[in-house]
């Protein structure tokens, strides 16, 4: 449901932020100049009529914008939030406000609510904001890669991870499964504990082994018991998981992030990076972000992309 609008009418007895807030603060001057009406405008089509009331977009919005200024992940913007009072202010609270503003999870329900389109109008409004630095006639293409939130990567997680999401998905649905195997894994657990000693190796990759024969097991009867339209999508990935060799290409490295890719950097103290390729275009002197990467195409404004630009690798 499309979030209700507060009143201002009526503010505390006490003083507000405009009083008591240093109008010099770089988040006080940019709070005044970004223009949160077209947020509105975009964004409240995209709420239903019916549930509960979300929350305010000013706010979502200003949690969005912190999080990438302050390079903060989503529990910690919200955290910092219920601290930081001129935080508070750039979301649009007059006075002081005690609590959390929203959970953490919210971010990311607003981050799939508004898409790529909404994102791409924030990035839009922020290069309008930087005036003249965002004017630059040159710019610079940087490569990098940004690591997904995951842990390192290895067959026996998957295959374990597996077993869990079957058994959570025939609870779920209310499927009755031979057995669930519980008892089982664990004791298959105990048994891969101090691997790399000479003398557990092999009892240890025996145990792997049954781990991956019953994640199997169990994803064949899932197959056999649910409706043909139901959860498709995750059973398949499960046995391309459940396919996939050591020399294969296109790996799956994390259930829920299934795009992630390793890269070689090259780096000694960590030769693999797991995560996603991305391209960011700055301007050469200001260095004020004019561009960014999706998938193999470089996303611009219109009016930057007759730019000469110059390359770097990092």
């Amino acid at each position: 449901m499309a979030p209700k609008q507060v009143s201002q009418s009526q503010l505390s007895f006490y003083s507000t932020f405009e009083e008591q807030l240093s109008h010099r603060h770089p988040l006080y001057i940019l709070a005044n100049q970004i223009k949160w009406d077209i947020f509105e405008d975009a964004f409240t089509p995209l709420y239903s009529e019916e549930g509960s009331p979300g929350k305010p977009i000013r706010l979502m919005v200003s949690l969005l914008m912190l999080k990438h200024v302050r390079n903060l992940s989503d529990e910690s913007v919200v955290e910092q939030w219920f601290e930081n009072i001129y935080y508070q202010y750039f979301s649009g609270e007059k006075t002081y406000a005690c609590g959390v503003p929203c959970e953490a999870s919210e971010l990311v329900h607003f981050r799939n609510r508004i898409g790529a389109a909404g994102v791409e109008l924030i990035l839009k409004e922020s290069i309008r904001v930087n005036g003249k630095d965002g004017g630059d006639q040159e710019a610079t293409t940087d490569t990098t890669v940004q690591e997904k939130n995951i842990t390192y990567p290895t067959d026996n997680k998957l295959h374990r991870k597996i077993i869990k999401k079957c058994v959570g998905l025939a609870l779920k649905e209310g499927i009755e499964l031979r057995q669930s195997y519980t008892r089982t894994v664990k004791k298959l657990l105990m048994e891969q504990r101090f691997r790399h000693h000479p003398k557990n190796k092999g009892r240890a990759r025996k145990a792997d082994r049954k781990i991956k024969t019953i994640a199997g097991r169990l994803v064949r009867e899932l197959e056999r018991k649910l409706m043909p339209s139901l959860h498709q999508d995750e059973l398949s990935l499960f046995k391309k998981v459940l396919a996939q060799k050591k020399t294969d290409t296109n790996k799956i490295y994390s259930l829920h992030e299934p795009h992630t890719q390793c890269m070689s950097k090259g780096k000694e103290h960590k030769k693999y990076e797991f995560g996603s390729k991305v391209s960011i275009i700055t301007t050469k002197t200001t260095g004020v972000i004019i561009g960014r990467s999706t998938s193999r195409k470089m996303r611009m404004t219109a009016k930057h992309c007759n730019r000469p630009s110059s390359n770097s690798k990092g």
